[in-house]
């Protein structure tokens, strides 16, 4: 079974996002989303998202990033973050992590 992890940095600090909540869901073949699970980052800013075995399909994994930074009394412009993939192999490890500052983010596809 392969699963979606992330590792959330916060690079306006030079730290790890430690506590970054996020949500994963799968969208259907009707467009709707559906819940997989919920997690936080860990004290290394990492996170392994609840979901059971990948399938081929598209994913959303949303950061919410406004009770982060609110939790550090720093004011920012995205309220949270919603990186959408696709899942081609779920035989692969998918990996994505986030670059995030009070005023911009940026992802890719990890190893």
């Amino acid at each position: 079974m392969t699963a979606i992890s992330t590792h959330v940095l916060d690079t306006a600090r030079g730290l790890p996002a430690v506590g970054m909540a996020m949500l994963l869901e799968v969208r259907a073949e009707d467009g709707t989303w559906s819940p997989l699970g919920e997690a936080a980052s860990d004290a290394d800013g990492r996170a392994t998202l609840p979901g059971g075995p990948l399938r081929r399909a598209t994913y959303r994994l949303t950061f919410r990033t406004a009770a982060y930074f609110e939790a550090r009394r720093v004011e920012a412009f995205y309220p949270e973050v919603q990186v959408v993939f696709d899942v081609h192999d779920p035989s692969r490890r998918h990996h994505v992590p986030l670059l995030l500052s009070p005023w911009g983010y940026s992802t890719y596809r990890g190893s």
